[in-house]
């Protein structure tokens, strides 16, 4: 009997320690979800990125619910997580949100975003903006740096071209920004990854490396989107953005961009010299009204003249029209094109059909 009594009280405790150790790994647990989910609540609510100067353009539909607003801000980067918006918004008790569109940037809290969807207008208004276009070399941005900041465009050529420099973004963005451009037949490592755009500052005076990163993170930005494509085409994003610059090198108001990259395709294919007047001058580095045939010869490993293939990198920015034309191309069995004096582009198959169309619309 006193056996039995005392294995009674043995199996008692070690019940309450089984129990004991059982709710103090529940409670253990219960914190710690408590605690994750405090910490990513607070972290929902604060922005996205406090250093960010980029403006990113945001189309809110006309009779836009709070879910589908919330949706469209958390797919375009603007706020951590929708649903932690819609509470934050329905607990501050805020409505009547306006549709439109709004260049907003990753560094607003969510007051100021509710602010703009309220009246209808950017909340934060910067200080300035610089308007890089498509189509500008290295050097003319830096002349764009120069009117419309304090650095001069010396101070931003030293900057970009820093070896120091060029590797830091090499490891800030590896996967827009490879050794690809370290090749030594390149004349500056960085050019073609500023993508032309207009940007909005909102600090006085933002650092000359802000502002170059800043250019790059837009570049890195839009090609997120042909990641896919890129991979089905076994092209790397260096060969894009120097595709894609001869493309808007060769552009005018009326190119059809497609057609000319199907040209530059088919060329390619059959080992073709590319022959575009652009990477001429690029090579020259010098700007000229006309092409002469001297020019033509220069031995340089930009001039598609002399050299099979695309050349070692970009020759200018690329904007999103040419980058699309060179992911895709018309299908056709184009081997020529010209420009006439209208800017109209003309296409021919066969070197005859493209000399009777030089007769015809350029003597």
């Amino acid at each position: 009997m006193f056996k039995k009594v005392k294995q009674r009280k043995q199996e008692g405790r070690t019940v309450r320690k089984i129990v004991g150790f059982t709710s103090l790994a529940i409670i253990l647990i219960i914190g710690i979800v408590a605690f994750a989910g405090y910490t990513y609540i607070q972290s929902a609510l604060e922005p996205v990125d406090p250093e960010a100067t980029t403006g990113i353009e945001v189309e809110i539909p006309i009779g836009s619910s709070l879910t589908t607003i919330a949706k469209i801000l958390q797919e375009n980067g603007i706020i951590k997580d929708a649903q932690i918006f819609k509470y934050y918004t329905k607990f501050k008790n805020e409505s009547d949100f306006q549709a439109g569109n709004y260049t907003m940037t990753q560094s607003m809290t969510l007051d100021e975003i509710i602010e703009s969807l309220k009246t209808g207008r950017v909340y934060r208004e910067p200080v300035f903006t610089v308007t890089v276009p498509e189509g500008l070399t290295l050097e003319q941005i830096a002349n764009v740096i120069e009117k419309n900041t304090e650095f001069t465009a010396d101070e931003f050529m030293k900057k970009v071209t820093k070896p120091e420099f060029v590797e830091s973004m090499i490891g800030t963005y590896p996967e827009l920004i490879t050794e690809d451009i370290l090749n030594e037949n390149i004349r500056f490592a960085l050019e073609g990854y500023l993508y032309p755009a207009t940007y909005s500052f909102y600090e006085e005076n933002p650092s000359l490396e802000e502002i170059i990163k800043t250019m790059i993170s837009q570049t890195e930005e839009v090609l997120k989107g042909y990641s896919a494509l890129l991979e089905e085409k076994q092209m790397t994003v260096h060969e894009l953005l120097t595709f894609a610059s001869l493309l808007e090198e060769e552009a005018t108001a009326q190119t059809d961009r497609e057609t000319i990259a199907s040209v530059f395709y088919n060329r390619l294919e059959i080992g073709m010299p590319l022959q575009t007047d652009p990477t001429v001058l690029y090579a020259l580095g010098s700007h000229k009204d006309q092409v002469l045939y001297e020019d033509l010869k220069v031995e340089n490993p930009y001039n598609t003249y002399v050299i099979n293939g695309l050349p070692p990198g970009p020759i200018a920015n690329a904007g999103k029209t040419s980058i699309e034309a060179v992911l895709n191309p018309t299908k056709t069995e184009y081997l020529y094109f010209l420009a006439d004096k209208e800017g109209t582009n003309h296409f021919a198959k066969t070197y005859d059909e493209h000399l009777k169309n030089i007769d015809t619309y350029l003597r």
